[in-house]
């Protein structure tokens, strides 16, 4: 006759724990992430078109202020980097931009840094960025007659300053989503780190269980 088996101390063998079947993360990652991207990019490359229509190109029109004095549009070209460094470096700065875009995309969904909402949506900002200035660094707004230093160039438009002696570079919207999404990818540095080596892994989402654990006092299961 066959007999349940036991463990010496007479409770019930505790089931092997099983691996969850449900995804790394929602599949409105995706959306999350692409549809920032594609958002951002879009809307950037629409406003600068909208802007060097209706303005000119940069030294054509005076500054059109929004805030007298301190905040409005004026057109620009920055054939560099961050505050004009690396002038003439525009093929640089694009494969950078590619090298960098392929790698949000591998963290996010390959190594599934996705399974959190708030890296999700800065690394959406930040693609979207890239996608807008990288347009203009591969020249595609640049058209024969204009200087040839401006082909690998960025249209900047937006132009804030304290006063005439405290300017800040002109930008545009692809900066200010690169910058919104180093900002919150500081802001999860400091005030979110991951956990400590040895505890939740970050496989699981937000209310999600694991598997109950067998407590101390369980009663032994009848043999």
């Amino acid at each position: 006759m066959n007999s349940a088996k036991v463990n010496p101390s007479g409770h019930a063998p505790t089931p092997a724990p099983t691996a969850s079947q449900g995804p790394a993360f929602p599949a409105s990652r995706y959306a999350l992430f692409f549809g920032l991207a594609i958002a951002g990019g879009a809307l950037d490359l629409w406003s600068k078109e909208a802007i060097f229509r209706w303005r000119g190109l940069p030294g054509t029109q005076d500054v059109h202020w929004i805030i007298e004095g301190y905040f409005g549009i004026e057109t620009a070209v920055n054939i560099g980097a961050v505050f004009g460094l690396g002038a003439g470096q525009g093929l640089v700065f694009a494969a950078i931009s590619v090298f960098a875009a392929a790698a949000i995309i591998a963290w996010l969904f390959f190594f599934k840094a996705a399974r959190s909402c708030w890296l999700t949506f800065a690394l959406g900002c930040i693609t979207g960025g890239i996608i807008g200035n990288l347009y203009d660094r591969l020249g595609f707004w640049w058209k024969p007659g204009l200087p040839d230093q401006w082909q690998s160039g960025v249209r900047d438009w937006i132009l804030w300053q304290a006063s005439d002696q405290w300017k800040w570079p002109n930008f545009n919207i692809a900066d200010s989503l690169l910058v919104t999404g180093a900002i919150m990818l500081l802001v999860q540095s400091f005030f979110f780190p991951p956990p400590p080596h040895g505890e939740a892994d970050g496989n699981e989402l937000p209310g999600r269980r694991a598997p109950d654990e067998p407590t101390e006092g369980t009663k032994p299961a009848a043999s």
